[in-house]
């Protein structure tokens, strides 16, 4: 590994981190009432993007080739299925919870990955395919669910004075 690929991997995972401490802070800020409602007019509620949040980074556990999923049943709730197309959804409290266990879980897992291993398959390309492909790797995984959680966080702001 040498120092580019180093640093590289330094920079991925600041912003990684960044982005959660900015979008746990948001979070804290925000009410469980605030979390009930849309983010606009016929957009996703705050509820269900915590959830959905959630379940993607969930789903970063067994696709970063750390350990199974922690919480599958958020899957099909907010993964599968749009906002409002399944009647009852968990507790806020009770995702608040998930998100925090999910991502410390996580951190604790990438912290203790070399900048090497960043470089190496995740778990939706076989062993076969991946150096014909080797920009699906774990870092790559980071780098674009990194963006999907500053997208999301920015629909979240909307509901700060709601």
């Amino acid at each position: 590994m040498n120092d580019q690929q180093q640093l590289f991997v330094k920079m991925v995972l600041e912003a990684w981190a960044r982005e959660i401490g900015a979008t746990n802070a948001l979070l804290e800020k925000l009410s469980d009432e605030q979390l009930m409602h849309e983010v606009s007019p016929t957009r996703n509620r705050g509820v269900y993007l915590l959830g959905h949040l959630t379940a993607e980074h969930d789903e970063m556990l067994s696709l970063l080739r750390f350990q199974e999923s922690m919480h599958p049943e958020l899957m099909p709730v907010f993964m599968d299925a749009p906002d409002k197309a399944v009647a009852t959804l968990p507790p806020v409290q009770q995702l608040r919870a998930q998100w925090n266990a999910v991502n410390e879980t996580l951190m604790g897992y990438m912290d203790r990955l070399s900048a090497n291993e960043w470089f190496t398959r995740h778990a939706k390309i076989s062993e076969q395919d991946f150096p014909k492909e080797p920009h699906r790797n774990r870092l790559n995984v980071l780098i674009s669910r990194t963006s999907h959680l500053a997208y999301h966080r920015g629909q979240l702001i909307f509901l700060d004075g709601k």
